[in-house]
């Protein structure tokens, strides 16, 4: 039975998740337009960490920073090859948007690759209601980036 979890950064095998996550998000995406956070930047205060587990198999990792009172941003979600398509990514996703909703939050939004390696991710999110939208907080207009959100108050 697949449980989500508080992040412990501490667990060599989420610290080894996270580190493959962030190789192949920066392998998968033009240099200086990858912003998938580091161990020390998923430790912010204003992150919430999770993990994803079947029994003690690691299935996923993801996250939510809060932008401000009322937006937040899905950050670093990445699920196993193993498990993709499985419905632990939709597991996880669906996580964030109830823990955003419990926390007030009216918008959740994201950045994710625009390359061919991501579009899974991008019909994932669509199916959950996010659609496209301009660069919010500090993100530029950036070919190599895709830009996502959703209305937490009218989905």
């Amino acid at each position: 039975m697949i449980r989500i979890t508080q992040g412990d950064f501490s667990d060599p095998r989420v610290v080894d998740l996270i580190c493959s996550h962030l190789t192949r998000a920066r392998a998968e995406t033009a240099v200086g337009s990858a912003h998938a956070l580091d161990l020390t930047g998923l430790q912010s205060p204003d992150i919430s960490f999770w993990t994803m587990w079947d029994d003690e198999t690691l299935l996923g990792i993801g996250a939510l920073k809060r932008l401000s009172a009322d937006h937040g941003e899905v950050k670093s979600m990445h699920i196993v090859q193993s498990m993709r398509r499985r419905g632990a990514g939709r597991a996880m996703l669906d996580h964030i948007i109830a823990a955003a909703r419990a926390r007030g939050m009216s918008r959740l939004s994201l950045e994710t690759g625009s390359r061919e390696y991501f579009r899974p991710s991008h019909a994932l999110y669509r199916s959950s209601g996010f659609v496209e939208c301009p660069p919010f907080a500090d993100y530029v207009l950036d070919p190599n980036s895709l830009f996502m959100s959703l209305d937490l108050q009218h989905s």
